[in-house]
């Protein structure tokens, strides 16, 4: 049975999540918590291969307390064990120090055969934490996977990489990233949720990850980059405009306009 690994996150609604424009923060209270759709995603496609072949799935989460409910849904859609990383060690990390700490808890958990993250998440949409992960751990990765073919001491995927399909081979232990065109989540089932509830979350602290991460590069310490500037962009209506003249002229006219923005 293979051992698979699937990072999510919990992240705001972001149709009702609101802006601070001063601290250049996201207003994570504004709005409910979800999971990271890019990651259910993920789940699907790790689901998919215990289908298949057998697989034990974890799901691992970086975030506060609020985040069980997440950790939850996944077991209710299929996961069989769930690990909440909360610490306020933690806290304030870039996609560098996030990495790191997900890859620090992989490795405390021993075996593993694949790692499969979402393509990026809806709040921070740099999808830089697969890849990342997969340097921290030294293992291969690919990326924009649509769909697994095979796992039989390699895996085989099928990766959009938008001028055309391509195929990856590459040995175990790797690290994948799926493209949400991987096809549509499952639904929990209503059996699924009722042992969801009844399910324990593990919860890891900075301190249990001693000997797997480095103190330095968790959280806001661990973290090179900061951002210093968030902009809205002004949401703008659709403009029109009546060109009047000859015909050749506004014609002339409307193919200029059409050259200037780029249609042409």
């Amino acid at each position: 049975m293979y051992e698979v690994v699937v990072p999510i996150k919990q992240v705001p609604d972001m149709q009702r999540v609101r802006f601070d424009t001063e601290t250049g923060r996201v207003d994570r209270s504004s709005a409910a918590g979800v999971v990271n759709p890019a990651d259910l995603h993920a789940l699907e496609v790790a689901l998919r291969i215990k289908d298949t072949v057998g697989a034990h799935i974890t799901v691992v989460s970086m975030g506060p307390t609020q985040a069980h409910s997440a950790l939850k849904e996944c077991l209710a859609r299929g996961a069989d064990r769930a690990i909440l990383l909360a610490d306020k060690v933690f806290a304030g990390a870039d996609t560098w120090a996030t990495s790191h700490t997900l890859a620090s808890a992989v490795r405390k958990l021993g075996h593993y055969d694949i790692v499969v993250c979402g393509e990026k998440t809806v709040d921070g949409d740099t999808g830089q934490v697969g890849p990342e992960m997969a340097e921290w751990l030294g293992i291969p990765h690919v990326t924009y996977v649509r769909e697994v073919t095979e796992v039989n001491g390699h895996l085989r995927a099928l990766c959009d990489m938008g001028d055309g399909t391509y195929v990856a081979n590459a040995h175990l232990p790797i690290l994948i990233t799926v493209s949400t065109r991987s096809g549509r989540p499952r639904y929990a089932t209503p059996r699924r949720i009722l042992e969801a509830v009844t399910t324990n979350i593990e919860q890891w602290s900075a301190q249990d990850l001693e000997g797997f991460a480095c103190a330095s590069k968790l959280g806001l310490k661990g973290s090179p980059t900061r951002l210093t500037k968030v902009v809205v962009p002004p949401i703008q209506g659709r403009k029109g405009e009546r060109i009047s003249g000859t015909p050749d002229a506004a014609i002339s006219t409307l193919l200029s306009r059409l050259e200037t923005g780029g249609v042409l």
